[in-house]
């Protein structure tokens, strides 16, 4: 059973989905940055036969690079998704006892790529662009795919190109994506996660974050950022299996994340 299962794997395409996480980065300007340093050299220190090893030391925020945000990570009205109180679940030491990252397991489900740029015919929407219901219904059926429930939906922007040029990525947190209405017509078909491109899966800006707060606190839907679709979207490949698993930092909002889009 599991040579059957490998050999069908053998003949399947991976499409990396992840940016790279590197020094300079875009963030989110109210998260903290990626940083690295080489803590130990080749050299530094040398055992028997000459053998030396290498190691770093890495810093960043669970919302910092290609990531998925928990359901904790938003509240309204001091309230988390289900009508939970937050403060009484919080603490600094301890992060977010309830809906925290380390709950999310393997996510292993049907994704789809809604390529709202390619229908536009741009490399990249516009910096104000409002991916709009209508917007989505045309997407689904230019490219002839379905939502399902459960599925991972992911908007391509064409904001991914711009990740080596972070003060055109993050454009003073300005950028395109969905507002309330298109977050309502991902949340109707019942979907698992919303992912895109952007640094922020919403229209920006937008202080009071509606599609954040719908998505996660009103409907229990995960939101993933920063992502690269650029590859998958110029090969056209629109359905596939969506595999990821975030890190399970107990009591953490979000966790960096390694997405894979696995097709025939």
């Amino acid at each position: 059973m599991i040579d059957e299962f490998l050999e069908l794997l053998r003949g399947a395409r991976m499409y990396d989905l992840a940016q790279p996480w590197f020094v300079g980065m875009p963030h989110y300007p109210s998260h903290p940055p990626f940083l690295f340093s080489l803590s130990k050299k080749h050299g530094d220190y040398v055992g028997p036969g000459g053998v030396s090893s290498a190691s770093e030391a890495i810093a960043l925020g669970g919302h910092v690079g290609t990531h998925i945000d928990a359901l904790c990570h938003y509240s309204c009205g001091g309230m988390l998704h289900g009508g939970v109180p937050a403060e009484g679940v919080q603490s600094y030491s301890e992060g977010l006892r309830h809906l925290s990252i380390d709950t999310v397991g393997l996510v292993l489900r049907r994704g789809v790529l809604l390529d709202i740029a390619g229908l536009e015919g741009v490399e990249a929407l516009p910096v104000d662009y409002t991916i709009t219901p209508e917007c989505l219904d045309a997407a689904v059926r230019a490219q002839g795919v379905e939502i399902r429930r459960g599925d991972v939906v992911l908007l391509r922007t064409g904001w991914g190109r711009f990740w080596n040029e972070p003060a055109r990525y993050i454009a003073e947190v300005r950028g395109p994506g969905p507002e309330a209405e298109g977050a309502r017509w991902l949340s109707e078909r019942g979907i698992y996660a919303a992912g895109s491109d952007t640094v922020s899966f919403e229209r920006v800006p937008a202080p009071s974050m509606p599609v954040h707060v719908h998505l996660l606190v009103e409907s229990g839907i995960h939101i993933i950022e920063s992502l690269n679709l650029e590859e998958v979207a110029r090969e056209r490949v629109y359905t596939f299996l969506f595999v990821a698993a975030p890190l399970k930092i107990r009591g953490g909002t979000g966790s960096p994340l390694r997405p894979f889009a696995v097709a025939p």
